[in-house]
């Protein structure tokens, strides 16, 4: 891949980071007008439907694998059902800020799949990282809260949700190779959203019924985020995995906090408080650290010197 290329795939990237800010403040109005799991699922059908458009025009579909499906089952309960089951739930018990905070450690829990699932060394500086990010959602979770006892269940969902969708992104990159990203991603959301259908069915019975209850600028920013934040967004994601790489792709993820933070402050009327600001920091210097991009930027220095570079 040529450097043009690879800048390509990286402007898209910030842009996709910028439309996920965008995106918690979207699903925080979404889920604070309907039930979160009817929703959701809603949300993600109508994603899906744009995707395979989308694939259709570009001539990419077809049907998968024995192996490609089961890759695609577990991404769908990983990426789709788990992440956004318990994202749609945790923002509708939480603030926007903390919920794009606490989203920013997704290049540093996917540096630590990636460790076990695809044998990733990690150095030394990424473990130092690591530390530092998990310090920083303590000031955001605990600090913020006002102690342990009063840890908002919402910040713990909404850590569930990147969580289970990091280890989503390791299954992404091992069937890369013979599944297109993009089709992948297709498949995920469709099949993710009727198993979320289902399971609002039962979590939220009533909560059909309510979708009239939504105005017409509500419907704006539901669609803005299943097109955009969700169709459009994942799509690029998910390919560009295949293309530079999970952790490479996962530095990205770095500006999403500070997409979400802002966007909270000027479209929710949201306040920053001190242990955000200090949370913030440590996983912005813990995901650069940690996703390994100091590293890289050390090796290809000591490169260029001709000095051999070895991790820990």
């Amino acid at each position: 891949m040529s450097k043009s290329q690879k800048y390509q795939i990286y402007i898209l990237l910030v842009l996709v980071m910028m439309s996920w800010g965008l995106n918690v403040i979207a699903l925080k109005i979404i889920v604070d007008v309907f039930p979160p799991i009817t929703i959701t699922a809603l949300r993600v059908f109508t994603a899906a439907i744009c995707v395979f458009i989308i694939l259709y025009f570009i001539k990419q579909i077809r049907l998968p694998t024995k192996k490609e499906f089961v890759y695609i089952l577990i991404a769908t309960f990983f990426n789709v059902v788990c992440h956004h089951y318990f994202l749609s739930i945790g923002l509708s018990k939480t603030s926007a800020s903390n919920g794009g905070l606490i989203l920013g450690l997704a290049p540093l829990l996917t540096t630590i799949i990636a460790f076990f699932f695809l044998g990733n060394r990690i150095s030394l500086l990424q473990f130092s990282g690591i530390i530092l990010g998990l310090t920083g959602v303590s000031f955001i979770v605990v600090v913020g809260n006002g102690g342990i006892s009063n840890i908002s269940i919402g910040d713990i969902y909404v850590f569930l949700s990147i969580l289970t969708q990091s280890f989503s992104f390791v299954m992404i990159k091992k069937i890369s190779k013979t599944l297109d990203p993009r089709l992948m991603t297709g498949y995920m959301l469709l099949i993710g959203s009727f198993i979320l259908f289902i399971i609002g069915l039962f979590k939220e019975p009533q909560g059909l019924g309510t979708l009239t209850d939504g105005s017409p600028g509500v419907w704006l920013v539901f669609l803005g985020s299943a097109i955009i934040g969700t169709a459009f967004g994942h799509t690029i994601y998910n390919d560009s995995i295949g293309k530079v790489g999970v952790s490479e792709a996962a530095i990205f993820i770095n500006l999403n906090p500070f997409f979400a933070l802002i966007s909270a402050v000027i479209f929710l009327g949201e306040v920053i408080i001190f242990s955000q600001i200090i949370g913030f920091l440590l996983i912005l210097f813990g995901v650069l650290l940690g996703s390994g991009a100091v590293d890289e930027y050390i090796r290809q220095t000591k490169q260029k010197k001709k000095i051999p570079y070895s991790s820990v």
